[in-house]
């Protein structure tokens, strides 16, 4: 009698005639041989040696590979205004738990192997990230910021994604709870956004001594703090105060930037939500939202530029589920032509893609990377990334840990 067992976390094998793409060293490796062992990357030899010939390998006939996608501006949970997210928020626990699942493993197949989400409700991004490692359920690696803390009222208020906070000592205590709960990070609404529709982007909502507690007691517990944010001023505010990254940052001034840059605060620009009129019609969101969205796009491009131009670390982040179909591609490849085409070049936006969001999240070394060491997190396509991110568009396969998750090469 078989046993049916555990999804495989990890594998050994060789991948074979491979043009090994590495956005550290701003190189490709033409025809090589990747070993990985125990679901890591064991050594890059010369293709068609008899490196490590007990191992299966599989020939990938010069296919351009390169480090899993590192997403980090996710929700699994994602619920907006509108017709579909009113479905979402009347979901019970259970049947969330199958959509967010259902979420992750699509997030993978499409070259997304790691994801820092920002605000999921009811804590079930925490039961999501066990059942992945356990083998379970077919994921990405999962580090997470649990529930995101506003104020009364304040950005996503509406949703159990966020806890509602006041005060200094009320904001200190929100930190602990998400800590408590098993949060990676901390996020923070420390103003309005697109998708609040009683307030503006302009709206600054925490107080200068409720984002310092809050800022302080993460540091404190070793966690970094992002913030979804849209005005200079309220950005700058946090920036001095020591935060982490910012997420948007819809009207950044070439002052906060070189502000940014001089304290090495992130930015995940998530550009794709200012252009996204196609998802928010699939989506039925309200047209305030969209008018909203759409009146930003110019302002949110330009911030994005003056960040370029000031020497901010961009990250990557879709914002929208990053699997979505989405203009002929997903949302996660659409967000990487954004920045490509916004001003950042090709072997800057796999860096955003890569090893800039590993090194934030303190994983430098071990994800985003062809290093040996590195888990083998490898996604596969026919042409060069490098030379443009619209390459991702014709993904083919991807490896999680070593395991062939998604392999559709055909004759290849």
């Amino acid at each position: 009698m078989s046993v049916v067992r555990s999804l495989p976390r990890t594998a050994d094998g060789v991948l074979d005639h491979v043009r090994l793409v590495d956005p550290v060293a701003r190189r490709v490796a033409r025809d090589v041989a990747v070993v990985i062992r125990d679901g890591r990357i064991a050594g890059v030899e010369s293709a068609g040696t008899d490196a490590a010939p007990e191992l299966p390998r599989t020939d990938l006939g010069g296919m351009y590979v390169m480090p899993g996608l590192i997403n980090m501006h996710t929700h699994f949970s994602l619920s907006l205004p509108g017709e579909a997210g009113a479905r979402l928020e009347a979901m019970g626990p259970g049947e969330l738990s199958l959509y967010m699942a259902d979420g992750a493993r699509r997030a993978l197949l499409n070259g997304v192997t790691t994801v820092r989400c920002v605000a999921e409700k009811g804590h079930l991004d925490f039961a999501l990230r066990r059942a992945i490692e356990a083998g379970e359920v077919l994921g990405p690696r999962i580090l997470t910021a649990g529930r995101a803390l506003a104020c009364t009222g304040g950005h996503g208020h509406a949703s159990d994604d966020t806890v509602e906070c006041d005060g200094p000592v009320g904001f200190a205590q929100g930190v602990r709870s998400q800590v408590k709960a098993g949060a990676d990070l901390i996020k923070l609404m420390i103003s309005g956004g697109i998708a609040g529709e009683h307030e503006q982007i302009s709206t600054a909502q925490l107080t200068r001594e409720e984002m310092a507690a809050a800022i302080e007691t993460a540091h404190a517990w070793g966690r970094k703090v992002t913030a979804h944010a849209g005005p200079a001023p309220v950005i700058a505010d946090a920036v001095r105060l020591g935060i982490d990254c910012i997420e948007h940052g819809y009207q950044l001034t070439e002052e906060v930037t070189r502000l940014m840059a001089k304290r090495g605060t992130a930015l995940v620009p998530t550009l794709v939500v200012t252009h996204a009129e196609e998802f928010f019609a699939e989506f039925g969101v309200p047209e305030w939202m969209r008018k909203r969205s759409a009146q930003a796009a110019v302002r949110h491009l330009e911030s994005y530029r003056l960040a370029l131009a000031a020497g901010v670390e961009v990250l990557l982040g879709s914002d929208m589920p990053p699997f979505w179909p989405f203009e002929g591609t997903t949302a996660v490849v659409r967000e990487l032509e954004h920045m490509h085409a916004g001003g950042l070049d090709a072997w800057g936006v796999l860096r955003a893609a890569t090893d800039g969001p590993a090194r934030w999240l303190g994983l430098e070394g071990q994800v985003g990377s062809v290093a040996v060491g590195a888990h083998a997190d490898l996604i596969a396509m026919p042409d060069d990334p490098s030379v443009s991110p619209s390459a991702l568009r014709e993904l083919t396969t991807v490896i999680a840990g070593g395991v062939v998750v998604r392999d559709e090469r055909g004759d290849r």
